[in-house]
């Protein structure tokens, strides 16, 4: 059954230039072009090559009884170690002098995880591959390092008791694991797709694949054949490569046209003709020599690029990156790579596993360091840091006890049915005259509403779940997202239905929800140049909201809609830190033109709403924006928490926009219940 392995023991440099494909893919999406749509894909073909060539080792060394875990791991360290350990450095280096506070603690959390090959799972839970918070992931690439070292560390104990105990079997058992993997990968990508595009367990088929290659049997192919084969599976992981796109569910089947073909290349061996040509000519096996550290190098100096020039990189700056890239990348093969390996630092296994550990810990103890001191927010001028400040200005509504989170933690649906909420306005007065009902919006907002209740000396109560509009039953986004938020607000209807309020205020991030968008590229690169989405969704949200304020009607509860706030696109309080640290203006809210144009949809489809219906209307709009732009600092206060979410203390200057609905309650309620006469 390993009759396979001695066919494919030597260099093989077309290898190498299927190396120099994977990693020119890959750059190239980077990049940002965009016929390189499906550039990800190199990943996978270096996964299956990194299976194949790991099966070969190890099988290999165990048919000569000469395999040893100290000098296979040791191997490893040498060979992987030296050029990211250094990659990792600089980066961290240029982290602590670029970075602002929130942003060094993310580098820093990357950095302990990338060090410990665990940065896979970091990122899955933080966001997305392409999401545009990735523009701040200096070391978001090291995930896939973190699955290959994953399956570096189960892959040959599994292989080395196979081969003692089932030898027979052992190509059955890797088969049998890779349909496995491929199936719940298969699944999972449409259910959870961060889940399968990082962990390893929806990945590991990939590398399987590659194994099995080493471990089949090679035919004595002729030229012929060989340069069919070899052909089908460039076409197979070109066609990938031009044809797919950041929106491909991916991996699961999607994934098996690059891998199948990349395995197709390695089985062929072609030596002859144009693709041999294409893959083992002198420039395709240097760009693959050097392929690992321009891999490693390639997306910090990306990151770093877009960082500090605040948005997309011209095409003359990506070309000038991506040159410096391959001179990043030679010097690092040159001057690191290959001393490690094969030069005068090549160090047996007991150094190499003291400096290994070495460096390891020093980038977790950097990691624990930054995180004790929340960033280090000592680095800055103490202007650009009173202003960083507002980042943890919270509303206190987002509390576990007042608050669930986006993913359900916090307030639970029988507390709410309970009436178990948050108490807004006079807590002196008896039963609350009003609910304040939304999502993460409404509790940025809801100090505004509960400082200009005391003021009118009304009580209220609030609910709220994070990314679950006040629409129940509404199409209002991708079925996940509308799933998760039934329970909630089905808890949230019958409690209204239960106490009957007088009014409530429905409260959302109304933009987001009639468009299913968010500011395009917003965070620290976000360009109002680029105009926002005007994809029109609105028809279930004004669905919900007549069908729900048709309902309080007929039990006497009257609505308030309220207007969103403007979206500032920045992270406002590190935008204005860093323009405090960089000299620049600190009027970094879009145009009030802009921010019309992203709210006009909402905006009409809660004005007509309000006039069919009754309800009220609450715009604090005019209270942020002047008759040219709208403002993230007023008066030294910093309005906003982040991108679109008030702070406490902007919060809090908005109470006046709330208080003549405030006064107008208090009023109804004396009407209702006038005071006795003496």
């Amino acid at each position: 059954m390993l009759t396979g392995i001695a066919h494919h023991r030597g260099y093989r440099p077309d290898l190498d230039g299927l190396r120099a494909v994977a990693i020119l893919s890959v750059l190239l999406f980077h990049a940002g072009f965009s016929i390189f749509g499906g550039g990800f894909v190199g990943v996978d073909v270096f996964f299956v090559l990194s299976g194949f060539f790991m099966a070969r080792t190890i099988l290999s060394s165990l048919e000569r009884g000469s395999f040893s875990f100290i000098e296979f791991y040791a191997g490893r360290m040498r060979r992987i170690f030296p050029a990211l350990f250094v990659m990792m450095a600089i980066c961290a280096v240029a982290a602590w002098f670029v970075f602002m506070p929130r942003e060094l603690t993310y580098f820093s959390n990357s950095l302990g995880a990338a060090a410990v090959f665990v940065s896979n799972i970091l990122f899955r839970q933080e966001s997305g591959y392409f999401d545009i918070e990735s523009d701040l992931k200096p070391l978001l690439h090291t995930w896939s390092l973190s699955v290959e070292e994953q399956f570096y560390i189960v892959f040959p104990v599994a292989l080395f008791v196979c081969h003692k105990v089932y030898r027979k079997k052992i190509l059955v058992a890797v088969l049998s694991i890779l349909a496995l993997s491929f199936v719940i990968s298969a699944v999972e990508v449409y259910g959870n797709p961060q889940k399968a595009f990082y962990l390893l367990h929806f990945r590991v088929w990939e590398l399987l694949i590659g194994a099995a290659v080493a471990l089949l049997p090679h035919p004595n192919y002729s030229g012929r054949t060989s340069q069919l084969l070899t052909g089908v599976g460039l076409l197979m992981v070109f066609s990938a490569i031009f044809l797919y796109s950041p929106s491909t569910p991916f991996p699961g089947l999607a994934a098996a046209l690059p891998c199948l073909g990349t395995a197709l290349i390695i089985h062929a061996h072609c030596q002859e003709g144009p693709f041999a040509r294409l893959l083992d000519n002198s420039v395709s096996v240097f760009i693959g020599r050097i392929s690992y550290s321009l891999y490693l190098w390639h997306w910090p100096l990306l990151v770093y690029a877009r960082y500090l020039l605040e948005g997309a990189l011209t095409s003359e700056l990506t070309l000038l990156i991506v040159a410096l890239s391959f001179v990043a990348a030679y010097v690092s093969w040159r001057f690191v790579e290959q001393p490690f390996r094969h030069g005068s630092l090549a160090l047996s296994s007991a150094p190499m596993f003291m400096l290994s550990g070495t460096t390891i810990a020093s980038a977790v103890a950097f990691a624990l360091f930054v995180n004790n001191l929340d960033g280090v927010p000592q680095r800055l001028p103490e202007e650009a840091r009173t202003l960083y400040e507002a980042t943890f200005d919270d509303s206190p509504f987002f509390a576990a006890e007042c608050f669930t989170d986006s993913n359900g933690n916090g307030l639970t649906p029988d507390q709410i049915r309970k009436g178990e909420l948050c108490r807004l306005g006079d807590k002196t007065k008896g039963s609350p005259l009003f609910v304040v009902w939304g999502d993460s919006h409404a509790a940025a907002l809801a100090p505004a509403i509960d400082l200009a209740a005391r003021e009118a000396g009304v009580a209220g109560v609030f609910v709220g779940r994070g990314s679950c509009p006040p629409l129940p039953e509404a199409d209002f986004g991708p079925s996940w997202a509308v799933k998760r938020c039934v329970d909630h607000n089905s808890a949230v209807m019958s409690f209204i239905e239960k106490e009957k309020f007088p009014y409530v205020f429905m409260v959302g991030y109304w933009p987001k929800y009639v468009h299913r968008a968010e500011l395009p590229r917003q965070g620290h690169v976000f360009d109002p140049r680029v105009p926002p989405s005007t994809a029109d969704w609105s028809a279930p949200v004004k669905k919900s909201l007549e069908e729900t304020i048709a309902h309080f009607s007929r039990q006497g509860t009257r609505t308030v809609l309220v207007m969103d706030v403007p979206e500032m696109g920045h992270e406002v309080p590190e935008a204005l830190a860093r323009a405090v640290v960089r000299g620049t203006t600190l009027n970094i809210a879009p145009s009030l033109e802009y921010t019309y144009k992203r709210q006009a949809l909402a905006r009409g489809v809660l004005t007509r709403v309000a006039k069919t219906s009754g309800s009220l209307v609450v715009d604090p709009l005019s209270a942020i924006c002047d008759a040219i732009r709208c403002h993230a600092l007023r008066g030294g206060t910093v309005l906003y928490k982040d991108e679109d979410h008030l702070s406490a203390k902007g919060a809090k200057s908005l109470a006046s926009v709330f208080l003549p609905v405030l006064n107008l309650i208090e009023a109804s309620q004396l009407s209702r219940n006038p005071a006795p006469r003496s």
